[in-house]
């Protein structure tokens, strides 16, 4: 009989218990890589043609030294500081051998028994409010290796594709990578808190300025383990590594996945392998890649052309003075001060907006104007074009729109003109209401002479609206709105025909 392929979620958790861990990698927005003058590109989309921004010390060419990274290693400090770690007296680098094709020098230069920053916590909030308090193991610093594209198969994946190309260009571009501990308790919840907890260390390293952060560029990715145990048992079980995971969706439909697929695997009386996997969005499945080395296979030793790192306690300390307001903290504070209700909040967050929207209003906007703009049409015009919301405009455009919106200048349907114009740039929002000609008809003359036009041609309305059917004035109302081509403020138009009811 063949072994089933999953078993149902909520019966897998009545048999064991989920553990996971999580290795999150960032990218640094330095301006040079780890150990180079190499221009570092990791904020950029493309960062130019394959295997043009790489010198030899990213290579290893012979007769090349590694020089480290100044800015790296304060990025590293306050990203440690932030997840509440301690921070290493002393700190050394070592070298990680093994081949791949991406890892042009056949080694790594990474931290293995001294890492910058170590024993720390982070809180973690899920959508129901429920708080987890996340270990953390260890933060250390580390430089990236290279990237492949796999030709040939349906999913840019390596499994069907035909060959791959290599691309050096990351080689040697700075990074974090922050190791938790196991994490238990999550139970149903354990896929959510993967994924929360992934997006609780995007917050902190965007607050922080260290990184832009955005997984679809590789700035941020995580790798999740998970193992299951039987109920009961201390021991825990065999644990898979699903690799490179590159969405929030994603991280938790592959840890869901894995659960049910090692529960369905263990209950037939199968053995979970030690291995890395990989995670295939098309069809929601993981796939096995490779056997996971152990620390030991990889052959660390201390890196030769390196000295420790000590950083001094005035440093430690003058970066701790820099920190901003943990997430969950702030999360909360923002949600009272905004006064939106919790989904209202959590869908800003979802969308990966809050950041812009705390920053428009900062800039003068009302919250719920920012979150109109933002989540409303911005964000369907960024998913027609395929990009980002926040590639299109600025807090200080927006919140000015919204402005200009609150001042009575335009009302809702001109500001979309307003916005239309500010992205094909023409200029801030008030440069464009100017050289549009878009601002609201303030004098009442105009309109009045538009009301008298409407009433012509439907006379019963003042009639209707004096026996009490004030809903009348709906159709003048939008006779006048679309004479006027929308300048018309329809709160002012509303009141000149009220009054002409009851004055004649």
């Amino acid at each position: 009989m063949a072994k089933p392929e999953l078993m149902d979620y909520d019966r897998a958790l009545e048999l064991y218990e989920p553990v996971i861990g999580l290795e999150v990698h960032v990218e640094l927005g330095t301006k040079t890589k780890m150990f180079s003058d190499t221009p570092n590109h990791s904020g950029n989309e493309v960062g130019g043609e394959p295997n043009t921004n790489i010198g030899p010390v990213d290579l290893g060419l012979p007769g090349t030294l590694p020089v480290v990274n100044e800015q790296a290693v304060r990025y590293s400090i306050a990203l440690g500081l932030a997840l509440n770690c301690q921070i290493a007296e002393v700190s050394g680098f070592a070298r990680k051998n093994y081949f791949y094709p991406d890892n042009p020098k056949n080694y790594q230069i990474s931290q293995y028994d001294d890492p910058i920053a170590f024993d720390g916590e982070v809180e973690v909030e899920l959508e129901d409010g429920t708080v987890f308090h996340v270990p953390i193991e260890r933060a250390h610093m580390e430089e990236d290796a290279g990237k492949l594209t796999h030709v040939g198969g349906s999913t840019g994946r390596i499994q069907g594709a035909e060959y791959s190309l290599v691309d050096y260009n990351r080689a040697g571009v700075p990074l974090v990578e922050i190791v938790t501990r196991p994490i238990f308790g999550g139970e149903a919840q354990t896929p959510q808190l993967a994924a929360a907890y992934v997006s609780t260390i995007r917050d902190i390293v965007r607050a922080l300025g260290v990184s832009e952060a955005r997984m679809e560029r590789g700035n941020l990715r995580c790798d999740a383990n998970v193992s299951l145990r039987p109920r009961g048992e201390e021991k825990l079980g065999t644990r898979t590594e699903t690799k490179n995971v590159n969405s929030f969706r994603s991280i938790e439909r592959a840890v869901r996945y894995e659960i049910q697929r090692q529960a369905a695997l263990l209950a037939a009386g199968g053995s979970i392998t030690q291995e890395t996997r990989h995670w295939h969005e098309d069809t929601g499945r993981t796939s096995s890649g490779r056997p996971k080395s152990d620390a030991d296979d990889y052959r660390y030793f201390p890196e030769p052309d390196l000295m420790p790192l000590r950083p001094s306690r005035e440093l430690v300390e003058e970066l701790r003075a820099t920190l901003p307001e943990a997430p969950v903290a702030r999360r909360r504070r923002l949600k009272a001060e905004w006064g939106f209700a919790d989904q209202e909040f959590q869908d800003i967050a979802n969308a990966g907006l809050l950041e812009v929207v705390d920053a428009t209003v900062a800039a003068g906007a009302t919250a719920a104007g920012a979150k109109k703009w933002w989540m409303g049409e911005l964000s369907r015009i960024a998913n027609d074009r395929g990009v980002q919301a926040t590639d299109l405009a600025t807090p200080q455009q927006i919140a000015e729109l919204d402005g200009l919106i609150t001042a009575g200048t335009v009302n809702d349907r001109l500001a979309r003109d307003v916005l239309e114009g500010v992205l094909a740039g023409e200029g801030s929002p008030a440069e464009v209401v100017e050289s549009r000609g878009l601002a609201v008809v303030s004098d009442d003359g105009p309109l009045i002479e538009a009301i008298d036009a409407a009433l012509a041609q439907q006379p019963d309305v003042l009639a209707k609206i004096r026996d009490g059917k004030v809903q009348a004035a709906g159709a003048v109302i939008g006779a006048v709105m679309k004479a006027m081509r929308g300048k018309a403020d329809a709160a002012r138009v509303r009141e000149l025909v009220l009054e002409r009811a009851q004055s004649s």
